[in-house]
């Protein structure tokens, strides 16, 4: 099964766009390792084009390149023999073919303005002129994503207003990576070590266990994810090791600044610019109550990619040992301990995920219009579904166990609602405990739910039947 059938949306975005027969300038960005490339050639199996992927060299070996490719591309034996002088040129040559509908994928676009900083003027120019009213499709992607924006739509940028649409890509959703992996229990395993990057996922046998694949695809000094992490960073970030001590902190637990600054001793100041750094690289994630806003003083950080949570919570401590090849020692002594308590953290993260697309369904008691996580004085509810109209309430515990006692979930559960103050004097409320199995679970009604692993795949099966 091809991991590109959970970049649906995005490929029938591109098809659709494609056969309007329109002029398109496509900005395409997100971080390092997350499938740009991937959906570009996918989406180029059904669309006459080409991905011509930039390299940290010069302008004039650049053109170079693109002559070469392009020639072959547009069967062109003069162009095969010659090369572009300039950018000029290139984007000439575009408009002087673009009667005809094709695509042209420019990866790792900004490495180009780097050595030449007009290039966004001189795609204005052209743009301008003669590919706006042509059937060209342009698509300008890459992978550092404050560049991206800053090169293409801040209002300072000469390509802003010129775009024709974007997509920002993000990890795949826990309830895709489901169907790429085929059971909830191993998907949950995987998903909580490897996350949503289609490269990292790629990288996982999937005839084999979850601790088969760290051991081989993390825990060796050889191994293709046992550094990925570092590279992704330092290729990013100016001050990696700044950065390295808040992903690390935040690893360990450490949710809030004051929190990170007693960790790390680095000052309130660093620590909120960084944060914000790493907010917008897609790496951590501030999330407050469901009931609050945005702007709410409750707010918890924490790292929003598995794979780096995992590599800096076991890894990155270990490194001495897995270089000496002791990475036998790191999994028995120091994850098979805490793995279960750590797939647990990530456990609600899926079901949230698993609840959105349930509630697309129908399936779930009412259809929320927010769902979240709340917490106050040492009161924390996993998962609560609200709607403001009909004044209805879903309050969830997730648990990554065996034989869970829903009626001993439960009475807990009712007690920690009434902390929830959200129309409390008139809101229908209902509750949910989810768990990979149940030892007792209570007789079902209208207002109670209780799903276990087996339950949760089977509506997730009827939401993808439709």
């Amino acid at each position: 099964m091809s991991i590109f059938i959970n970049r649906t949306r995005e490929l029938s975005a591109l098809g659709e766009r494609y056969q309007q027969g329109k002029a398109e300038l496509i900005i395409l960005y997100g971080r390092r390792r997350i499938g740009k490339s991937g959906l570009v050639d996918h989406f180029l199996t059904s669309a006459r084009g080409i991905r011509l992927l930039a390299r940290e060299e010069s302008k004039h070996l650049q053109l170079k390149k693109f002559s070469q490719e392009l020639a072959v591309f547009f069967s062109d034996d003069f162009l095969a023999t010659t090369s572009f002088s300039d950018w000029d040129s290139f984007f000439t040559y575009l408009a002087g073919k673009a009667d005809d509908r094709f695509v042209i994928a420019i990866d790792e676009f900004p490495y180009l303005v780097k050595e030449d900083s007009s290039l966004p003027s001189i795609i204005q120019d052209h743009w301008d002129r003669r590919l706006t009213s042509s059937q060209a499709f342009l698509i300008l992607s890459g992978s550092s994503i404050a560049m991206m924006e800053e090169m293409t739509m801040e209002h300072s940028s000469p390509l802003y207003g010129r775009r024709t649409g974007q997509i920002l890509l993000r990890g795949l959703r826990f309830s895709d990576v489901l169907d790429y992996v085929g059971d909830l229990t191993r998907a949950v395993e995987v998903y909580a070590v490897f996350g949503g990057t289609p490269a990292y996922l790629m990288a996982v046998d999937r005839s084999r266990d979850v601790f088969y694949n760290i051991r081989h695809k993390i825990l060796s000094f050889d191994a293709p994810l046992a550094r990925d992490v570092e590279f992704v960073l330092r290729m990013e970030l100016n001050e990696p090791r700044y950065y390295f001590s808040i992903l690390l902190s935040l690893a360990k637990g450490n949710n809030r600044i004051g929190l990170i600054m007693n960790d790390t001793g680095l000052d309130k100041g660093i620590i909120t610019k960084y944060l914000s750094t790493l907010i917008d690289l897609q790496l951590v994630k501030r999330r407050v109550p469901v009931t609050e806003t945005k702007r709410s003083r409750k707010g918890l950080y924490s790292l929003s990619d598995n794979l780096f949570d995992f590599w800096f919570r076991f890894v990155y401590p270990s490194m001495e040992k897995i270089e000496r090849g002791e990475g036998d020692l790191v999994l028995e002594t120091t994850i098979h301990p805490q793995f279960a308590a750590y797939t647990g953290k990530h456990f609600e993260a899926m079901v949230e995920d698993l609840f959105h697309e349930f509630n697309q369904g129908g399936i779930l008691p009412f259809r929320f219009d927010t769902l979240g996580n709340w917490w106050d004085k040492g009161d924390e509810i996993d998962l609560v579904a609200l709607n403001g109209e009909e004044h209805a309430i879903l309050f969830c515990e997730c648990k990554w166990q065996e034989g869970v006692n829903a009626d001993a979930e439960l009475s807990r559960l009712r007690e920690k609602s009434l902390a929830v103050s959200w129309n409390n004097k008139d809101r229908h409320e209902y509750f949910c405990i989810v768990a990979r199995s149940f030892s007792l679970r209570s007789g079902a009604d209208d207002h109670t739910l209780c799903l276990d692993a087996d339950d949760l795949f089977r509506l997730h099966r009827q939401c993808r039947a439709g």
